[in-house]
């Protein structure tokens, strides 16, 4: 990994799209370069990118990306923050269903400065915060030139981590609060995987709506500490794995009701132990599978509870042209960054240091923070 961070300078790449790289290429110099005819463009540009697929450790390298035009309706964006999601990795690996074509730059989600603006662009002015809503590939990079129609304008009063960040995760968690099940105040929800980003984001949002919640978590070092952690934040009831193998897991429930909702992202027996505790005609979504195991159902639990089973794929949800509804919501949970009641772990990492964050992300050094770079 040492040798990722060698900066190579870029002439011409053979892109097997080469409007849609030279969209999200640009660079950080002090002014603008203007040609002799008018044309501007955006500084020369450092990026993390990659020309095959493959573990991004080995495939991922930094370069010099020359300078971009910039069009008359396109916005030039001095990146500030972008995280390293799971997803990216998936980008990278060749196994996520949606993807760049190769080559291309990493990174999905983040935040910016507006640099420079094309002479048609009406809503944004240098100086404006902005992201890309709904996200859009290429944001590991020192700066990005897209369409106007690309950004969205945001308040700067927003921590950046937050800002980086807030709709992979939190975007998931609220759209799954709200378009499977009916909930009211003093219904309940159960979960696994509560300790990732999202866990933590149904907690919260849980709350604020008067929804209880019973949060499933793994037999790990730590796990006393995440258990209490998850409790400063709002849960209900915490439960590691282990301690769930009992006959009757709802004699644990206490006062809180059957949940007619449940999240799955990990897979395997920690999804049949979200499943027990669903109520009869309850529905378990999945919105991941971390442990990479199947979902086992038994047949009782399709005939005797009439349970559903749901799944929820952020990017699909995107593309059915939900620009102004995804907007409002990344406006709503900004808000809840801003005012202190949506909380969740970041690491800002400096981007001459990506390999480390990368390691890090990739579960090398153990359990750690969402990783976010900053340029």
């Amino acid at each position: 990994m040492a040798a990722l961070m060698k900066s190579v300078t870029v002439r011409a790449l053979k892109f097997s799209s080469a409007a849609n790289f030279r969209s999200n290429r640009c660079g950080k110099t002090p002014i603008l370069c203007i040609r002799s005819f008018s044309t501007v463009l955006s500084p020369p540009s450092k990026a993390i990118v990659y020309e095959q697929h493959g573990s991004p450790d080995s495939v991922t390298r930094l370069v010099n990306l020359p300078p971009v035009e910039v069009k008359e309706k396109d916005v030039c964006v001095r990146m500030i923050a972008a995280p390293i999601n799971p997803s990216d990795i998936n980008r990278i690996e060749g196994v996520y269903p949606v993807r760049p074509p190769v080559p291309a730059v990493g990174g999905y989600e983040g935040v910016g400065e507006v640099y420079a603006v094309g002479s048609k662009v009406n809503g944004l002015s240098p100086g404006d915060w902005v992201i890309p809503s709904p996200p859009s590939s290429g944001t590991w990079q020192t700066y990005v030139v897209k369409e106007e129609s690309v950004w969205h304008k945001i308040d700067k009063a927003c921590p950046m981590e937050y800002a980086a960040t807030i709709t992979v995760n939190p975007l998931t968690a609220l759209r799954m609060l709200e378009d499977f099940v009916n909930l009211n105040s003093g219904d309940s929800v159960v979960q696994n995987g509560a300790t990732s980003i999202v866990g933590q984001c149904v907690i919260q949002l849980a709350r604020l709506r008067g929804i209880s919640t019973i949060n499933i978590i793994r037999d790990r070092a730590g796990s006393d500490e995440a258990r209490e952690q998850l409790k400063a934040l709002g849960a209900d009831e915490v439960f590691s794995e282990s301690q769930l193998n009992v006959k009757n897991v709802k004699s644990l429930l206490g006062n809180l009701p059957e949940p007619a909702l449940g999240f799955n992202c990990v897979g395997g027996n920690a999804a049949s132990l979200v499943l027990k505790y669903l109520r009869e005609g309850g529905t378990m979504v999945t919105y991941g599978g971390m442990s990479k195991k199947p979902i086992t159902v038994s047949t009782a639990s399709f005939i005797f509870k009439d349970l559903a089973l749901r799944g929820f794929w952020l990017q699909s949800w995107l593309s059915m042209g939900k620009v102004k509804e995804c907007r409002e919501m990344i406006d709503y949970l900004l808000g809840l960054a801003r005012d202190g009641k949506l909380k969740y772990e970041t690491e800002l990492v400096p981007f001459d240091e990506f390999p480390v964050a990368l390691d890090k992300a990739l579960g090398k050094l153990g359990r750690q923070p969402k990783q976010v770079i900053t340029f």
